[in-house]
Parts: C-alpha cells; sequence; structure tokens
C-alpha cells in the first residue's frame, strides 16, 4: 500500500505560495515526512528537487559566494568575541527550555576547561549540572577535592554569576564570586583561583565537595 500524496507535486510545481525561505523549508520538511512515509528516495523526488531549487530563488540575498562566505566568518569572530554565555548571563534563562539547555552544555564546557587549567587530573573531579525548576537555571558545578567552582545564572547572579571556594579538611569557607566574562579567560581565572585559594597539585582520587549554597 502507497502511502504517497499529490500535495507536494502540486505545491513544486506551482510555488508561488512559497514566497520566502522559510516558508520554502517548511514545505520542504513536510515533502521529506511524504517521501520517507511513501518509501521514495527524497534525493530524487522530483518535487523534492524542484522546491530545492526554489529555495535558491526565493533567498533576497544573492551576494556571490565568496561574501557569503566572508559574512559567516566575521560572524563566527565576533561571537567568539561575544560567547553565548555573556549573551546568556544577561538575559537569563527563566522559563526558556533551549536556552537552558544551552546554559548547562556550554557551562559544562567551560568548567572542563578550567579542570584542565588547573591541571586537575582525570578522576580527581566531577562537573555536575542540575536543571533546577522551569523559573531558574539550575547550576552547573566543578567538584575537586581542593575546590569547588558553581555556575548559575539569574538577577540575582548578575555579575556574580561564578562563584567559588577551596576546601581543606573538610572545612568549608565562604565562598568568593566572579562574573561571567571572568570564567570564559580560562587560563587568567585559573591563575586567580589558584593564587586566592592558595591551591596545589591535585590528588588523583579524593571525595567530592559539598554543593555550594545559594
Amino acid at each position: 500500500m502507497s502511502f504517497d500524496v499529490p500535495f507536494r507535486h502540486h505545491q513544486a510545481m506551482d510555488a508561488a505560495s512559497l514566497p520566502t525561505i522559510t516558508v520554502t523549508l517548511q514545505a520542504m520538511t513536510k515533502a521529506l515526512a511524504d517521501c520517507r512515509n511513501a518509501g521514495v528516495d527524497p534525493d530524487s523526488d522530483p518535487a523534492m528537487v524542484l522546491l530545492a531549487r526554489h529555495m535558491a530563488i526565493v533567498s533576497t540575498n544573492r551576494a556571490p559566494r565568496s561574501v557569503l562566505l566572508h559574512a559567516c566568518q566575521r560572524r563566527i569572530d565576533a561571537l567568539r568575541r561575544f560567547p553565548t554565555l555573556l549573551s546568556i548571563a544577561i538575559r537569563g534563562v527563566a522559563y526558556d527550555q533551549v536556552a537552558k539547555e544551552r546554559f548547562h552544555m556550554d557551562a559544562r564546557a567551560e568548567l572542563e576547561k578550567l579542570a584542565s587549567a588547573l591541571h586537575l587530573i582525570d578522576g580527581s573531579y566531577t562537573v555536575i549540572s542540575s536543571q533546577g525548576t522551569t523559573a531558574e537555571s539550575g547550576y552547573v558545578i566543578l567538584a575537586a577535592p581542593e575546590v569547588a567552582v558553581v555556575v548559575r545564572v539569574g538577577g540575582r547572579y548578575e555579575g556574580r554569576e561564578v562563584a567559588y571556594r577551596a576546601v581543606v579538611n573538610g572545612i568549608e569557607p565562604p565562598n568568593r564570586h566572579a562574573g561571567m566574562a571572568e570564567l570564559l579567560n580560562t587560563a587568567r581565572f585559573a591563575e586567580r583561583l589558584t593564587r586566592e585559594l592558595n591551591l596545589t597539585a591535585p590528588a588523583i582520587a579524593g571525595s567530592a565537595p559539598a554543593l555550594i549554597a545559594a
């Protein structure tokens, strides 16, 4: 039994109702689902091919490929100068699941980089992520025998998104704080932690410290 439908073929033959990249992409997504349901190869399906060609027609940006490549590279360079975590620290992630997932992914990556800069040995530390409620960012923590670093975002943490402290013989001194931009300068922040917390070479094993309180 065939599950194919004629709609995508009619739409591809008369694409006047698809004036933008966005609506054309939506049509292609639905057409791709039709192909899968019908067991048709989308790479050779005539309707899919016509819709793909129409995508190039509706694009309002007619710049040459070299110009577009250069624009993409400029955008990448700009994003590197202003990483997503800085934007998230400003706008927060409350009630935005996509932003929260990005925060946790990027914060975990930054804390892994910090662990490397602190010369923590694999197995001597953990990076833990807790999502929290929909109204908050939750937190991501780097926990090691001598140091704990936790990252949160939101109004109450503005300018002090990073909390850190030393852990010595189970004693937990008060938290110190830093802004998100300081965490992103990994080498300098690692030097700051080493200096302020009097960190020594890490042990290969050791229990992780308790989580930093809010």
